[in-house]
């Protein structure tokens, strides 16, 4: 799977990098003779689909819906869109994906250690200091995963909520952990001015 995956990426590296030194006549050229070439057909990929409009930029279940099949959603696209910014958000996604976006003969409802560390080096995301059963834990106890028994976790309702509906994370809002440490400050100053004036 992995072997698979890195030539999928180099393949999308090495078209973009040919292609963005061209102009927009001559992409379309070659993109129409390349397609013409291995027999490919979009407008049959998309038939009776909505419309997609040249240069738009979709998101992971965009891409599903617009019958578009797994093949157009990378995980490393799909972290890019989502941004996740540690270790336990990334844990979330990547049970997220497999879950709901991977190529169906990969899907599965259940993450171990192996799967993180496997789908961390594919999205290319660092993968933590510590050892990855942490990860695992401490998503858990950060309220995204249920423990399964075996090793195994699944992603529960407030994890899918985490990728689904709150990532990316808007500029103001990060982790929970860091909000809590805002308003923390933020209590501790009005509690110091308050004895300051007394």
């Amino acid at each position: 799977m992995s072997d698979k995956i890195d030539k999928e990426i180099e393949a999308i590296k090495t078209i973009l990098t040919t292609l963005q030194s061209l102009d927009d006549e001559v992409r379309k050229n070659v993109l129409d003779y390349v397609l013409k070439r291995i027999n490919f057909n979009p407008s049959t990929v998309f038939a009776n689909q909505q419309q997609l409009n040249p240069g738009e930029i979709f998101t992971a279940e965009q891409l599903i819906n617009t019958g578009g099949g797994h093949d157009e959603v990378h995980i490393k696209q799909f972290k890019e869109t989502k941004g996740p910014k540690s270790a336990i958000e990334m844990a979330a996604l990547v049970a997220y994906f497999i879950q709901y976006l991977a190529p169906s003969a990969e899907r599965k409802d259940k993450v171990n250690v192996s799967d993180l560390e496997t789908w961390f080096r594919i999205a290319d995301f660092p993968l933590p200091g510590s050892d990855m059963k942490f990860v695992l834990v401490n998503t858990k106890n950060a309220g995204y995963f249920d423990n399964v028994g075996g090793g195994d976790f699944k992603l529960n309702a407030v994890g899918y909520n985490l990728i689904k509906h709150n990532l990316p994370r808007k500029d103001n809002q990060t982790s929970t952990g860091k909000r809590t440490k805002k308003a923390a400050k933020k209590a501790t100053k009005k509690v110091a001015k308050k004895s300051t004036k007394k």
